[in-house]
């Protein structure tokens, strides 16, 4: 297995961060991100080939926050949500996010979709960590998506974007 840099984008502190023209030759694909939300908004949402599958997303999530633990589902979201993600604008400065999104078999157009995401925050003792999973219910490629925090990301976050191969493939 080996891994490929396909793109890296940073959050402008307005809006969305996207990525289009997504190369189809990889079998999964890993999206690293470092960030924090411009505005009061923390959770953090992915949007499949700018919402091409409508309001057919679900997911689940396990999370703790030192002192306690929980778990979430949800159906029917125009997106795949993956918690309580970034620190707000007014947690303290320089605190950030850190996640990793893998989606399996993104260009397979006989099944649907699914990504597993880890990650969290450490804001001196009151973030949270946890392991989701997300399932897009469409059979089409994934060819572009973006991310939000129900806002922007700052200036300072990093998105990464990999493609993993199973087989010989010579990068992007």
């Amino acid at each position: 297995m080996s891994m490929y840099p396909i793109a890296t984008a940073q959050g402008n502190g307005s809006g969305a961060i996207y990525f289009n023209n997504i190369p189809q030759n990889f079998t999964h694909l890993q999206i690293r991100i470092l960030g924090r939300s411009g505005t009061s908004g923390t959770s953090g949402n992915l949007y499949h080939n700018i919402n091409a599958g409508g309001y057919t997303y679900s997911n689940h999530q396990l999370y703790g926050n030192g002192s306690s633990i929980g778990s979430s589902s949800n159906t029917g979201l125009p997106y795949v949500f993956f918690g309580s993600a970034f620190p707000a604008a007014s947690s303290t400065a320089n605190i950030m996010g850190a996640f990793i999104i893998d989606w399996f078999d993104y260009t397979n157009t006989n099944k649907y979709k699914v990504c597993r995401v880890t990650g969290g925050n450490d804001q001196n003792g009151s973030g949270v960590v946890q392991i989701s999973s997300g399932l897009i219910q469409t059979t089409g490629a994934m060819t572009s998506f973006f991310l939000d925090t129900e806002g922007s990301f700052t200036t300072a976050t990093t998105v990464q974007l990999y493609g993993i191969s199973t087989s010989s493939v010579t990068g992007a």
